[in-house]
């Protein structure tokens, strides 16, 4: 895909991977509508890619509150002009044993992670249509393709983005709109501030922008997807070969894991 000049609407944009991505696309000069909670992260963006030849608009929202998915579209399709690229970014997360999660814990990962990204698609098929050539990137996580222990509810909701992703990417197939799926391993951003998970415990980190200039590659790429995290590939081929033995590896580690992700949360 040419991001040259393109209308994209971009979510979670004030910090981490979204500010990564950013930025990443600011020299292709395009119009991005930065989307977050805090306007402040936000304006700080903005003008970022404003200095590198991008165009820039701030629409804060709580994307979880009622209709805002679709207020959000409308706001950036009229700002914008029309709509190009769709980048589903924002995200949150709370690890730990699940009995042990509140149950308003559990329903605002569902809803930032899984329910607003499939709303603010639905919003903005029509602008992506229009477009002739557009596109959705949907930015899951490594542990959507592989569970791992105390990300239950977290691992649900990115595997379930993802499986929407490759339904909707086949549910579009030659009509002008394609869709790909990013799926960072563990990555150096605010959201992972609260975590004390090193590589001694299978988090080998990346710098958000290594993450955000390889999905913006695929974008143009017309990857299906981007799958980041050096040792990534050989888990799951592991635990498609043999999940057992996944199983009991991950089980040598667990009670040392579930210490240092107790207090893991972004919410």
């Amino acid at each position: 895909m040419d991001l040259n000049h393109r209308s994209i609407l971009l979510t979670g944009a004030g910090t981490g991977i979204g500010r990564a991505m950013a930025l990443e696309l600011a020299r292709y000069a395009p119009r991005l509508a930065l989307v977050g909670r805090r306007s402040e992260p936000l304006e700080e963006v903005a003008a970022l890619v404003r200095e590198k030849g991008g165009e820039a608009v701030v629409v804060p929202a709580d994307l979880t509150a009622d209709g805002a998915p679709a207020q959000v579209v409308a706001a950036a399709r009229d700002r914008l002009g029309g709509i190009d690229v769709l980048i589903n970014n924002a995200g949150n997360v709370r690890a730990g044993r699940l009995e042990a999660i509140e149950e308003s814990e559990v329903l605002a990962q569902i809803a930032l992670n899984l329910t607003a990204p499939i709303l603010l698609t639905r919003a903005a098929l029509p602008a992506l249509r229009a477009s002739g050539e557009a596109l959705v990137v949907n930015v899951s996580s490594g542990f959507g393709l592989l569970g791992s222990p105390f990300y239950a509810t977290y691992g649900a909701t990115k595997a379930g983005i993802a499986h929407f992703g490759e339904a909707l990417r086949r549910e579009l197939h030659g009509e002008g709109v394609h869709v790909l799926n990013v799926f960072p391993g563990a990555t150096d951003t605010p959201m992972m501030d609260s975590s004390d998970a090193r590589a001694e415990h299978g988090f080998d980190y990346e710098s958000p922008e290594e993450v955000a200039a390889a999905a913006v590659a695929g974008m143009i790429g017309d990857e299906i997807s981007v799958v980041r995290g050096a040792s990534m590939d050989r888990m799951l081929t592991r635990n498609r070969e043999d999940p057992a033995a996944v199983d009991q590896m991950l089980a040598a580690g667990k009670d040392e894991l579930e210490k240092v992700v107790a207090g893991h949360s972004s919410l």
